[in-house]
């Protein structure tokens, strides 16, 4: 990273243009390209199972290296602030924070212990077709006397959708990814 943003700097004194380095998305090509390249190079190391191949985004960590919030801010800290846009930190939470005060303390204590631009707090929630929403990973409505079946809800980079939608690779992503564990009595 170090070595393209002096590059890009060079470019951009060099033409008078402005450049970006950005930590783009890749919620489209992670599964496609490592499958090929599996196909290509076979001892080749990707995330997911052998069937089920994926890359992670960018310089994100391996969805599944640590469920310690500030583990995981401290490794992304320097790399997330070498870019100059089209980064973010997404926190997996499960489920939602349902203390306002708590989310206010941990925004708080984020932005003041680290210096990366952007973050956003992820809860995974379902929708059943008969109770609407329900806080968390529901397969079946917890409420529902016949199971009925539920959609669950997640974020596939920037934006939220049923994981229904996700193709092959992110919903293997999904299934390996831990989630951070907030205590309420964040100071």
């Amino acid at each position: 990273l170090d070595f393209m943003r002096e590059r890009l700097i060079k470019y951009q004194k060099e033409t008078g243009n402005l450049y970006n380095l950005e930590a783009t998305p890749g919620e489209g090509t992670s599964y496609r390209q490592a499958k090929i390249d599996k196909e290509k190079y076979p001892d080749i190391i990707t995330a997911g199972t052998k069937e089920t191949p994926y890359y992670t985004n960018s310089s994100m960590l391996p969805v599944n290296y640590t469920d310690d919030i500030f583990e995981a801010l401290k490794l992304q800290d320097d790399l997330q602030c070498k870019y100059t846009g089209g980064t973010v930190l997404h926190l997996f939470l499960g489920e939602r924070i349902s203390d306002i005060a708590t989310v206010k303390r941990l925004t708080k204590k984020i932005f003041e212990k680290f210096h990366l631009p952007y973050i956003t707090f992820t809860p995974t929630f379902s929708i059943c077709p008969v109770h609407g929403y329900l806080t968390g990973e529901h397969w079946t409505c917890p409420k529902c006397t016949i199971k009925q079946p539920c959609e669950v809800y997640s974020r596939i980079v920037g934006y939220l959708r049923p994981l229904s939608q996700w193709h092959k690779g992110k919903q293997q992503e999904y299934q390996e990814r831990k989630e951070f564990k907030i205590k309420s009595n964040v100071k």
